[in-house]
C-alpha cells in the first residue's frame, strides 16, 4: 500500500533526473555568480578624463581623472563626467551579469520549461 501524499518505492526516475538538475544548475549559478563577483568593469568619459573601475559587487574600486580636467571654476563637469563613467561602468558589469546568467537559465528548458512539461 502506498503512503498518502508520496510515491510508491520513492521519487519516480523522471522527477530525480529533475531535482539532481536543478542541484547542478543552482552550484552552476553560485560558480557564476562569485566570478562575476570578482570581475571588474572600466569606463571613462570626457574623452578618457575620467576613467572609473567598479567591481561585480557593485563598488567603485578606482577613479583616475587626469590633471586638465580638475578645473575649480568647473567642479560641475568634473561631477557630471564622473557619473558619467561610474554609470557604463555597471551598465558593462549588469550587461555582463545578465548575459551570463540568461545562458544558465537557458538550461531550465531541460526543466521541462519549469512547469510545462511537468504533469501537475
Amino acid at each position: 500500500m502506498a503512503k498518502r501524499g508520496g510515491f510508491p518505492g520513492g521519487i519516480p526516475g523522471n522527477m530525480n533526473n529533475l531535482v539532481k538538475q536543478a542541484q547542478r544548475m543552482q552550484r552552476q549559478m553560485e560558480e557564476k555568480t562569485k566570478e562575476l563577483e570578482e570581475k571588474e568593469y572600466t569606463a571613462s568619459s570626457g574623452g578618457g578624463a575620467v576613467t572609473v573601475t567598479v567591481s561585480g559587487k557593485k563598488e567603485v574600486v578606482a577613479v583616475k581623472l587626469s590633471e586638465e580636467v580638475v578645473d575649480p571654476d568647473d567642479i560641475e563637469m568634473l561631477e557630471d563626467l564622473i557619473v558619467a563613467a561610474v554609470n557604463e561602468a555597471f551598465r558593462q558589469a549588469e550587461a555582463d551579469s545578465s548575459e551570463v546568467l540568461s545562458k544558465l537559465a537557458g538550461g531550465l528548458g531541460g526543466l521541462g520549461g519549469l512547469g510545462g512539461g511537468l504533469p501537475f
